[in-house]
């Protein structure tokens, strides 16, 4: 259950270890076992190392006090100080909100008129080393240095419990500080009260990247609090129980001699009532039995997917990526189902969960698919919660953070989600009521769709990006189509069908790159430079350049392999995207464009499909080989594992769905492209008791080429699997070697 930071006690598991029977070894390691949190802390994988369930409402996880792009998460493991544990963060994101209700333990008096400022200025910070640091699914725990004090947490879908080990118990208390903010977040209003002796509650406004965030708070002590100060605004207050202000916060004192006390904390959208309810979900404070419980959770939930394979590197990379890869969407409502909208409203899920934190230009790709095999049943809250968002705004959301819309990144990708949803038989939500919100969500005016519907695509001296916004529309708009056509809407099918050839008119055929194109639809950008990129602003690019996102043609491969000529020279440009230097030009480069081969970057969403695009061209060996050439090469064990942000759970997914020998290239089309499995064997427990098992029995670092395919026994010549084939249950069996088939999967040779 835990991963150890300790190299001694980690060296003497392993001699005890090698001393069982191996069969007894092997009993006594869970999937859960192989999970490390810490996977993806440095580098720029954007994750926290903390405590939370599966898609829970929160997180308790320590944060540094840095401000920086990559700390975002709240924490980077190349860090060694703490200012606090905040009870609301993200997973992978370039995002700096959250971090709210911070609060950390001391066995000293504090200067409250320094609450609020930066980290510098805290006098609660405290170092600490990750020799002593602890984490597995549902826990963590350090030693703070300074207050000499041990931090355990965890929690489950509505509640955080903190549990505090006073090694020096002088001034056993707490701190809480609602006005600690780092990055976007920005303080707006704070409340705090003192109710009895054992609870503090309150709430903490903000905007940030979001601009209406509300959190209410209810906290309880398993230890009666016997003294407090308050501070709101600087001022500093003993005799009120009360304090409100911009910034405000306060100092909590257990008795003297106190060695331990348990926390728990619950928040609310909505009001202090519904935080004391969500409290309700844990009715004993009992640190213990929420961890086993959450831990069982978890454990139950990664063993929908075990893998088979002697390597224990392998296992730790999958089951950490399919850890967090649950991690969001997150819980919104509240236990009676309210949870409030950006305009201040306040809805209720009568029959559902709502979420946010919908980070819909990353998960589209993959998360999403894989829930729809794993999780159909949340993906219909998901849509029923964007479906509340679209009564709200008008559209359907592009990143919906703490009930808000961003408006961040391109495109309308929950139109895809929805869509491919529908399109896979999930359909646990208002059908009608989907299909209007996709049809005008895509025949709106906002974010580019005005002059993309009246030009066929968007010229570049109209809007920045306007090469990948005119591509993802397009996509955007196969993806209503197909929908429509499902319907019977057959005038709504040609309409969006024919405006999802956008993409021709901004391929270049001379350069046979996506490129900026003027209204009159024959200019093209000029100076061009395929491998120039400028971060969000002066281009026409999303956080990339030309070579990495002149494949985004989902939903018509074959149509972009005419555009080239032929399944020759398009297989020819895309080996050169792998091959090419990974030189970027340009004075304001995106810092996303990481994990590069080539110009191929995998730490960044918009590369991803590219790989198995080749299956397409008649090359399924080439997909093979540049699959496992990304599974070997962007993911490790170290906390750098992971080559770009997690955004969320797509970077995870990727690696979830390629591993075990499938990807849907294109989520909507229903179908998964077969790459090359790394694992000798892959069984999925699937909804109503069905299995899928995915056999790869000679599958190595060298067999890394399909030979042969059956599906249920029967010869598969064809380089993908459907929805529906898989979710029957049934079996997948790879013949694997170390030479490409370059008969096998050849269109013209397809059954």
């Amino acid at each position: 259950m835990i991963k150890i930071r300790f190299v001694l006690p980690l060296v003497v598991l392993l001699l005890i270890s090698s001393c069982l029977p191996k069969e007894v070894a092997q009993e006594q390691r869970e999937v859960v076992d192989y999970v490390d949190p810490f996977i993806g802390t440095g580098g720029h994988g954007h994750t926290y190392p903390g405590a939370t369930s599966p898609f829970g409402r929160l997180q308790p996880s320590p944060d540094n006090g840095t401000t920086g792009w990559d700390w975002c998460s709240g924490y980077h493991i190349s860090d060694s100080i703490i200012s606090g544990f905040g009870q609301l963060h993200l997973s992978g994101t370039g995002i700096g909100d959250l971090a709210d209700i911070l609060v950390m333990p001391t066995n000293k008096k504090m200067d409250l008129s320094l609450f609020g400022k930066s980290r510098d200025s805290l006098p609660y910070t405290s170092k600490f080393s990750h020799d002593g640091e602890v984490a597995s699914p549902g826990y963590y725990k350090v030693l703070l240095q300074e207050p000499k004090t041990k931090v355990e947490l965890t929690a489950n879908d509505y509640v955080a419990v903190h549990k505090y080990t006073f090694n020096e118990a002088k001034i056993p208390s707490f701190i809480i500080d609602l006005g600690y903010a780092v990055n976007w977040d920005k303080p707006v209003e704070s409340h705090l009260m003192i109710e009895g002796d054992n609870r503090i509650a309150g709430h903490r406004f903000s905007t940030g990247w979001a601009k209406n965030q509300k959190v209410y708070f209810a906290l309880e002590t398993s230890n009666p609090i016997i003294d407090y100060q308050l501070v709101g605004d600087d001022l500093v207050s003993k005799q009120q129980n009360e304090m409100k202000g911009t910034k405000g916060g306060g100092q909590f004192y257990f008795e003297n001699g106190t060695k331990e006390i348990e926390i728990r904390v619950a928040v609310s959208s909505v009001s202090i009532a519904n935080a004391k309810e969500n409290l309700k979900f844990q009715a004993e404070l009992n640190f213990d039995d929420t961890l086993q419980k959450t831990n069982d959770t978890w454990n139950s939930l990664l063993s929908n997917i075990t893998i088979e394979t002697p390597t224990d590197s392998l296992k730790t990379i999958f089951y950490t990526a399919l850890y967090h890869a649950q991690l969001a969407p997150t819980i919104f409502s509240d236990l009676n189902g309210e949870f409030r909208l950006q305009n201040d409203s306040i809805s209720k899920a009568e029959d559902f969960k709502a979420y946010s934190t919908l980070s819909l230009w990353d998960v589209f790709r993959a998360q999403m698919p894989m829930l729809s095999i794993l999780h159909p049943d949340k993906l219909n809250d998901i849509i029923k919660s964007m479906l509340v968002y679209y009564d709200e705004k008008g559209s359907l959301p592009v990143w919906t953070l703490s009930g808000n819309e961003t408006d961040t990144m391109t495109g309308y990708h929950s139109v895809s989600v929805i869509a491919e949803a529908f399109l896979k038989g999930i359909r646990g939500y208002d059908v009608a009521k989907a299909y209007e919100a996709v049809y005008n969500t895509m025949m709106g005016n906002e974010r580019g769709l005005a002059p993309y519907k009246k030009y066929g695509f968007i010229p570049y001296d109209q809007l920045d990006e306007s090469v990948t916004i005119s591509l993802e529309f397009a996509y955007n708009d196969w993806c209503v189509s197909q929908m429509a056509k499902a319907l019977g809407k057959e005038e709504d099918h040609n309409y969006f069908k024919n405006r999802a050839k956008a993409y021709e008119h901004i391929f270049d055929a001379t350069t046979k790159f996506m490129r900026g194109k003027a209204a009159d639809n024959k200019t093209w950008r000029i100076p061009f430079d395929p491998k120039h990129s400028n971060h969000r602003v002066d281009t026409d690019y999303t956080e990339g350049n030309a070579w990495q996102h002149s494949w985004f043609v989902l939903h018509d491969v074959e149509g972009l392999i005419d555009l080239h000529g032929g399944n020759g020279p398009f297989s020819t440009m895309a080996e050169q995207l792998f091959t090419e230097s990974s030189e970027m030009t340009g004075d304001n480069v995106s810092a996303d464009i990481s994990g590069l081969i080539g110009q191929y970057a995998h730490g960044n969403e918009p590369s991803h499909h590219i790989a198995y695009m080749l299956n397409k061209a008649d090359k399924p060996w080439r997909t093979q080989y540049w699959v496992r050439e990304i599974l070997n090469t962007q993911y490790n064990t170290q906390p750098d594992g992971l080559s770009g942000n997690e955004d969320c759970g797509q970077m995870s997914a990727w690696y979830v769905m390629s591993a075990m020998g499938i990807y849907p290239m294109n989520p909507a089309s229903g179908e998964y492209e077969i790459g090359s499995p790394l694992f000798e064997k892959v069984t999925l427990k699937l909804p109503e008791e069905k299995v899928f098992v995915i056999s790869a029995p000679d599958t190595s670092d060298k067999n890394i080429y399909v030979q042969s395919v059956k599906l249920n026994g029967e010869i598969l010549n064809r380089t993908y699997i459907l929805h529906y084939e898989l979710m029957a249950g049934g079996t997948l069996d790879f013949d694997m070697g170390p030479l490409p088939n370059e008969n096998w999967g050849i269109q013209d040779k397809a059954e």
